[in-house]
């Protein structure tokens, strides 16, 4: 096995290496190097189009690598501290359904927060195991999920011995960490995996003073958005598997909804930021770290709303906290989060990642600069002044523990029927409800639908979240289990 260096990129260096021999393409994509479609490769660039080539011998395929993209993704699996790495192009949530898809079969149970991505429940749908929830800690005022306690995975574990495997969020789309080590140390006791959803903690692998990372925490598997915090392109990611894991089985599930034909931009730009994180990423996340603090510090600054972090942590239900992740509360200045959200678009031409009823997010990676910061500021404090209103409002509301049923499977192909969203209420859903972004349900197939939860979906519309998830798009109807 030839020798590696974190300097190498050798997808992008194949590529390179190709463009150069010229080779007459008679093979897909049809477009032949960007010649047949003119006006998209006036959009990407004839570079961009000269790259979207398909698999072929000099180029490896992704479906069974043996050469370039086996090389990237050992020194993908060295940069992350993993037993073996894969390279995705379905994007996380392809990485996190195929780590859940390896670890249970139907009728098998994991144990999971009820705050997980729709991508966790999708799997379930297309698995058929069952979910053992443990709810989350929520915090009342900021009306935001939490981590899971150690002591509620304990005893999840213990009324569930026969779980094969237990999920955790590192981080949560807030930032909050649960106490990973332990939950996986937790899980191995107890014949157990632990698979952990990194969407949101690509970072953790190279910066200073941040929570712990999946693998040195001794999970078996975890899904990584090199896209979101990493700086590949939207839609690549990575899977990594410690060393209990079986490589060639993972492989196996990988490629049962895989592409065949893998994006070899997406697998260059996989390749090139993982050699920039390597050779950079801890001066470049300690530099992440400082705009997040002084941003936060600007925002407190203003009055009315409130940047947390680390002072959250009480080692439990926030055992960490991702200082990265600009999280706000805004309820104080009278204002959902959604609503800030919207007119820091509508009004200033900044576009953060999401806001939800009480809280927005801006997402901070490697591309920020301090001056995009300042004006962010800037128009937080011009809000205050222009938007703020008395927040009595202002609906109170809080995690509603789900009542489930069903498992998502059995409810998403059960025969259903749709029906007026007023009128369901203690039906069974059979369908997904969620504001996007985060992508966390309100609704899964499988769980009873309450006058609670109805109330919450009607609010969430009225603000402006939106809302994705059912058959019916503009989410006046739910498709409920017929006769039940």
């Amino acid at each position: 096995m030839t020798e590696l260096s974190q300097e190498r990129a050798p997808i992008y260096e194949a590529l390179e290496k190709f463009q150069k021999m010229r080779i007459v393409p008679f093979d897909v994509p049809g477009h032949k190097r960007g010649r047949g479609n003119p006006e998209l490769t006036a959009l990407l660039g004839e570079t961009c189009m000269q790259m979207d080539v398909n698999s072929m011998k000099p180029l490896d395929n992704l479906c069974h690598p043996v050469s370039v993209i086996a090389d990237a993704e050992r020194l993908a699996a060295e940069a992350f501290g993993a037993a073996h790495a894969f390279l995705m192009v379905g994007g996380t949530t392809s990485a996190v359904q195929s780590m859940v898809l390896a670890s249970v079969k139907r009728g098998e149970k994991i144990i999971l927060p009820r705050n997980a991505h729709r991508s966790v429940m999708g799997a379930l749908v297309l698995c058929g195991a069952v979910p053992v929830y443990v709810n989350p800690a929520g915090d009342k005022r900021l009306g935001i999920p939490l981590g899971m306690r150690l002591s509620d995975v304990r005893k999840a574990i213990e009324e569930n011995p026969d779980a094969k495997a237990v999920f955790v969020n590192n981080p949560t789309y807030y930032g909050i960490c649960s106490d990973l080590r332990s939950i996986a140390s937790l899980a191995h006791e107890h014949g157990m995996l632990c698979l952990a959803d990194e969407a949101h903690g690509t970072h953790f692998y190279f910066g200073e003073g941040l929570p712990v990372s999946a693998m040195a925490a001794g999970a078996d598997m975890a899904a990584i958005s090199m896209h979101k915090s990493g700086g590949s392109l939207t839609q690549s990611s990575l899977l990594l598997t410690g060393p209990a894991m079986p490589a060639g089985y993972v492989r196996q599930i990988i490629n049962l909804t895989q592409t065949t034909s893998g994006s070899y931009l997406l697998l260059s730009s996989l390749d090139i930021s993982r050699r920039n994180l390597a050779l950079r990423g801890r001066e470049a996340f300690g530099k992440v770290i400082e705009m997040a603090g002084y941003a936060r510090e600007e925002i407190n600054r203003i009055g009315g709303y409130y940047a947390y972090s680390r002072e959250l942590v009480n080692g439990d239900s926030i055992y960490d906290f991702d200082v990265t992740k600009l999280s706000v509360h805004t309820r104080d200045i009278g204002l959902a989060g959604i609503e800030v959200y919207d007119l820091l678009r509508d009004e200033y031409d900044i576009q953060i990642e999401f806001g939800d009823l009480g809280n927005i997010l801006a997402y901070l990676s490697i591309g920020d600069r301090q001056r995009e910061l300042e004006r962010l500021v800037s128009a937080l404090s011009e809000i205050r002044r222009r938007f703020s209103r008395d927040k009595a409002s202002l609906m109170d509301y809080d995690y509603i523990d789900p009542v489930v049923i069903l498992s998502p499977q059995e409810a998403f192909y059960a025969d259903k029927e749709s029906l007026p969203l007023k009128d369901t209420a203690g039906r069974i859903c059979s369908e997904f409800v969620m504001c996007y972004p985060p992508g966390i349900p309100i609704l899964t197939p499988g769980e009873q639908i309450t006058g609670e939860i109805i109330d919450y979906i009607r609010y969430a519309k009225d603000k402006g979240c939106s809302m994705t998830g059912p058959e019916d798009a503009r989410i006046e109807r739910l498709n409920v289990l017929r006769g039940v």
